[in-house]
């Protein structure tokens, strides 16, 4: 039910903002307000109710009680949006002088006229209140319906990192041994492998496994999702990446996407995966854009359909998890380190029974498993609760693993989600199939829709909206993308079986209407989002359809139709509009963005403008304003006046106007150019930042460094800090940061020594760390090893210039979550024992030949560099310096790192970087 999370709770706080503050109501009017509060928290706690029970188990009462209150609530937000709006609006920022003072005048004259309007609508709504009010009492509503579900606690929880489904491993080498040896049907369809299975069975899963296995014996590799409906475009630029914006002057249709993408692989041995295909001519498309050429090439294909399949190539049939297997996969992941594998049994002899009853309705379907794991993991481990669990599984279910079998599941798990998280997961409709949604833009859309409303003085919205994101997760509803090189999570992608599922609740409720060539819903009700996704069938002209779109509130285009937007102007009552990616520079105008007084959310990245409209600065609630990969060179002077401003986000190039430090609401800037002193000073006013993003563009800094380093040090909220200094360096001893930081990347900046505030005990959340230190010792290392939640180090010492020549250890203990690690200027190895960096798979670091010799530490003379103790290693880059080291030595060392990686068990790639290099 979207209104828990949605429109009533941030309705009940601006009710009691018109009371509190200077709005002049009349006396009647204030009773009204007093009156609506009351009922609508009353409304709260029946909506919550009611959202906890089935959608398909609800009384057609309920359901229609609930709609009317929805639609109420919308008419009272946009009721009072307005009042505020035309009461507290500040002068038009295009306006000067007389024209000024006339609109002045004219806004004070009408201000009777306001308040009456106001007045009457308030008295109109308060009726349909009172009624709705009787009809619940009446029919009593929501009462008695459901037993109280706790929300889950575990909000704050770490990621649950996905790790390789159960029983893949077999499967991954059969198709391994296919593609490299190849058969005689393999080679005759040219190295293309078909994964064919139904939603749910891990076909994706086992297709980037395998990926992951070969990708680094190619010379180009890519991963693309198809979906149902597919941008062709997007597809083949994500397969050969290519720049697109150089190529002003071409046609960029389909036809110049396939030749170019023939082009670029042509003389290339590539790998590429196909995910979700569906349809045999976009098939057709694909594989004219992929060349058969002779330097070698292999093929994946994923399909829910076994004729596609077999057109395409060499099919390899998906079977479901074999009961030992489903056993392996639901205990692992619900006991954890409590489950011995080689057992076979449930670590609990009473939930055996139940459990065996839940694996025989999940058929093998390792996504319904996972499911249905995460859903008993927030239980306590008690024989009646799985009971209930198993009991509530629909009895439909059967071992032919259709669509409606994890349908089922995928709503049966919706169910149980709290009332916040729904609202959280519907939204996630408003993005198209395959689709990698950042992190950060999701959260902040979430805050300006309402979605994260501020239990308490001192939460943090962002902060809140993150533990939704992270339970998400938890509960396995979204996919995490973790990056490779840092492994952290920045975006997600969801199921496509649960995106359909998604889809479909969201036009249910008319939560959102998408328009692409698949979905096609046609507006007909009032539309509060739109999605504009693909599609070339589709366009808003009708004048009906232009009224309807009056009532949206959110609006999100992607880049192939941003031609069928509906114009700005008809948009009056919009809260969100995401144009990021979608190409403005050809006649999409921004001339009306300023009559958008409600908008709360702008997204413009790399949308190709050159300047945002001094308009902009009317937008008095806008919460999130990100222009950046544009060549923006100023923002509008009005920008200041953006007061509840909370995330600003611009290129490094583009100057800030007088003034930007009036905007303490803000928690992220980035980047912001910093020329003088002046620009430091901005940020001594700017407490509330999370997020700092700033580029030093002074050729020498020796007279700043100690401004910027008190300014720094008074940001005790900040979390994530990016410095870079464009020319010369800094020094920032001196500088303590808050124990609330999570990533920091210092670019050109030093320290003398390691900082005393680098301690595990107080940065227990940082993940991710660049810093340059010029005398590193051996303990300053055990520090940096001891941070639990460091997943990414670039560290650089200059100790070549200090002419420290030593041998440095990484012990057994340290590092133990690190993915990704940079190692720069250390004169001498950096080797590591057993049991360090057990999770690092990305190696980078120079190393001096002449140095090699006299403290390598073997004992019969050679080369120990330590890779056989890192478990997890995929791939070393060395910056290789051969400088006074005859051709001889420089190949010893050349072939002891070849022989490292050679014998290493993943035996990773390696890329031997040379500086004064003598090639061999």
């Amino acid at each position: 039910m979207e209104l828990v999370t949605g429109v009533l709770p941030r309705l009940i706080p601006k009710l009691g903002d018109l009371l509190a503050e200077d709005y002049n109501l009349r006396k009647g009017v204030k009773g009204e307000i007093m009156v609506l509060q009351a009922e609508l928290e009353s409304f709260v706690g029946a909506l919550k109710d009611i959202s906890r029970i089935p959608p398909d188990q609800l009384d057609n009462q309920a359901k229609v009680w609930s709609r009317n209150v929805r639609d109420l609530s919308y008419d009272l937000e946009s009721c009072i949006d307005r009042f505020m709006v035309r009461c507290k609006r500040d002068e038009p920022a295009k306006h000067h002088g007389l024209k000024k003072a006339i609109d002045g005048s004219i806004d004070w004259l009408m201000q009777p006229i306001v308040h009456h309007k106001f007045a009457t609508r308030v008295t109109v709504i308060r009726s349909r209140v009172m009624e709705l009010t009787t009809r619940h009492r009446r029919y009593g509503i929501g009462i008695g319906l459901y037993k109280a579900v706790p929300v889950d606690p575990r909000l704050f929880s770490q990621h649950k990192m996905a790790t390789d489904l159960v029983g893949i491993d077999a499967a991954r080498d059969e198709i391994i041994k296919i593609m490299v040896q190849g058969n005689e049907t393999s080679m005759q369809r040219g190295n293309i492998v078909a994964i064919v299975g139904p939603a749910g069975l891990g076909k994706t899963t086992l297709a980037n496994a395998v990926y992951q296995k070969l990708r680094e014996q190619f010379d180009c590799c890519a991963f693309v999702s198809v979906s149902q409906k597919p941008d062709m475009n997007r597809l083949f630029y994500s397969i050969h990446n290519n720049p697109v914006k150089n190529f002003k002057g071409e046609t960029l249709d389909e036809r110049w996407f396939i030749n170019k993408t023939r082009e670029f692989l042509q003389d290339k041995r590539y790998l590429v995966v196909i995910d979700d295909l569906w349809d045999i001519l976009v098939w057709e498309m694909i594989a004219d854009a992929l060349p058969h050429n002779n330097c070698g090439y292999r093929i994946i294909i994923t399909t829910r359909i076994s004729s596609i399949a077999k057109h395409v190539g060499y099919t390899y049939e998906m079977e479901p998890l074999s009961p030992r297997d489903s056993k392996i996969l639901l205990y692992s992941r619900i006991f954890g380190s409590d489950y011995n594998e080689d057992k076979e049994t449930c670590p609990y002899w009473d939930l055996a029974e139940v459990s065996d009853q839940i694996l025989q309705k999940c058929a093998g379907l390792p996504l319904a498993i996972i499911t249905i794991a995460s859903l008993l993991d927030s239980k306590e481990r008690d024989k009646m609760d799985w009971y209930e669990v198993y009991n509530s599984i629909s009895t439909e279910f059967n071992r032919d693993m259709s669509l409606n079998n994890m349908a089922g599941i995928f709503k049966f798990s919706y169910n149980y989600l709290p009332s916040h998280l729904r609202t959280c997961l519907l939204y996630l409709s408003m993005f198209p199939e395959g689709f990698q949604i950042d992190k950060n833009r999701l959260i902040w859309m979430w805050i300006a829709e309402g979605f994260i409303p501020c239990e308490k003085q001192g939460d943090g919205l962002f902060e809140l909206g993150e533990s939704y994101f992270n339970e998400l997760i938890n509960r396995s509803m979204i996919i995490p993308i973790v990056n490779k090189y840092h492994g952290m999570i920045d975006h997600c992608r969801v199921y496509d079986i649960m995106l359909e599922n998604i889809c479909s609740l969201a036009s249910e409720e008319n939560f959102v209407t998408i328009l692409n060539d698949y979905h096609h819903t046609h507006p007909s009700q009032r539309v509060r989002r739109l999605s504009l996704q693909n599609g070339k069938e589709y366009q808003i002209t009708t004048q009906a359809t232009r009224s309807i779109m009056q009532q949206v509130r959110s609006v999100i285009v992607f880049p192939s139709v941003v031609d069928r937007m509906p114009p700005l102007g008809s948009l009056r009552e919009l809260c969100v509009l995401d144009l990021n990616d979608c190409d403005l520079s050809q006649g999409c105008s921004l001339k009306y963005i300023g009559n958008l007084f409600h908008l709360r959310y702008l997204g413009l990245s790399n949308t190709r403008i050159t300047q945002l409209p001094e308009e902009v600065g009317n937008l008095q609630f806008l919460q999130t304003l990100s222009v950046t990969c544009n060549e923006i060179a100023n923002l509008p002077s009005t920008v200041v006046r953006l007061r509840h401003l909370m995330c600003l986000r611009i290129d490094m190039d583009t100057r800030v106007p007088n003034g930007i430090a009036s905007l303490t609401s803000l928690e992220e800037l980035s980047q912001i150019g910093i020329y003088d002193s002046t620009d430091i000073e901005i940020i001594y006013c700017l407490t509330e930042l999370r997020v700092l993003d700033i580029s030093c563009h002074i050729e020498c800094m020796d007279s700043l460094e100690k401004s910027l380093v008190e300014c720094l040090c008074k940001l005790q909220k900040i979390q994530n800090l990016n410095i870079i200094v464009t020319s010369g360096e800094c020094k920032l001893d001196g500088l303590v940061l808050s124990q609330k930081l999570r990533r920091l990347s210092l670019w050109g900046c030093w320290f003398s020594t390691l900082p005393a505030w680098v301690n595990s005990s107080l940065l227990v959340d940082l993940s991710f760390i660049s810093i340059a230190v010029i005398e590193l010792k051996e303990e300053d290392l055990e520090i940096l090893g001891r941070l639990p939640a460091l997943c990414y180090l670039n560290l650089k010492v200059d100790h070549e210039n200090l002419g420290i020549i030593r041998r440095f250890i990484i012990g057994a203990i340290f590092f133990p979550c690190l993915v990704g690690c940079v190692l720069w200027g250390f004169r001498g190895p950096v080797v590591f024992h057993q049991g360090a960096m057990p999770r690092l798979t990305s190696l980078r670091f120079t190393l001096h030949a002449r140095d090699m010799r006299e403290i390598s530490g073997s004992s019969e003379g050679g080369y120990d560099f330590g890779f056989q103790n890192l478990p997890s290693l995929q791939d070393v880059t060395v910056f290789f310096r051969c400088g006074g080291t005859s051709d001889k030595e420089v190949k010893e060392v050349k072939a002891a790192l070849r022989h490292a990686t050679t014998v290493h068990p993943n035996h990773p790639t390696i890329d031997i970087v040379g500086y004064e290099d003598k090639d061999e």
